[in-house]
């Protein structure tokens, strides 16, 4: 099915493909009311100007909202994207959560460095969106058909809010990388298709598979959704 789609596309739709490398999925914990996140945003900004973007490691940010007591509520904070992070912290067996925190391929990271080029061959991951359906597959590298959990994140970028309360009261912050909406799909046999419309505020997708039920990257895919979103 995924093959009779890509061979129908149009010069509109999108397609994303990874090699059979692995491609590093760089995960940022963060918020607004945190008055040490803004230079771990800086930085996580820098990478839209690496070009080994999209193709050795995908950033994304995720927004938390436990700073938000303090009385400044982060408009891209999510209960889930907290939970997320209590689930990383339960498995690395922490006692809490912090921001900023990163997190590399599910292991935490205290690295403000673009990571070298993974040498592992984990399989290729490609991902369409083709009037408005989302077709993907990925194949291991040993061409072994496993059932996996596919994970799309829509990304913001050039997001400006003056805030008016917390840790950083007073400040413009502007952010990238923002996960903006995440869906989770099943991929029976390693496929799968579904509806997707893209958020009109998102300038590029994310996209990875786990094992079922797992937090842990297996691979990951990404990229700009439009030509303007190349000027970043």
């Amino acid at each position: 099915m995924w093959f009779a789609a890509a061979l129908i596309a149009r010069a509109g739709d999108l397609k994303f493909e990874s090699g059979p490398q692995r491609t590093h999925l760089i995960e940022l914990f963060t918020s607004q009311g945190c008055s040490s996140c803004p230079p771990a945003e800086a930085w996580l900004s820098k990478l839209k100007g690496e070009p080994r973007l999209w193709k050795d490691f995908v950033p994304i940010a995720f927004h938390v909202d436990y700073w938000d007591r303090l009385g400044w509520r982060d408009p891209f904070a999510a209960k889930e994207w907290t939970a997320r992070q209590y689930q990383y912290s339960e498995a690395w067996k922490n006692e809490s959560v912090y921001t900023p925190g990163f997190v590399l391929d599910g292991r935490e990271w205290a690295g403000r460095s673009v990571p070298a080029a993974a040498s592992e061959k984990s399989g290729s991951l490609k991902l369409s969106i083709i009037n408005g359906r989302a077709f993907s597959e990925f194949v291991a590298t040993n061409g072994e058909v496993r059932n996996v959990d596919l994970h799309i994140a829509l990304l913001g970028f050039d997001l400006t809010t003056k805030v008016g309360a917390g840790e950083n009261s007073g400040r413009n912050l502007r952010q990238d990388f923002v996960v903006l909406s995440l869906t989770n799909q099943t991929m029976s046999g390693g496929k799968t298709e579904f509806d997707f419309n893209p958020d009109p505020r998102a300038g590029a997708i994310a996209a990875w598979v786990t094992l079922p039920n797992q937090l842990n990257p297996i691979q990951a895919v990404g990229g700009w959704l439009t030509s303007q979103s190349l000027n970043h």
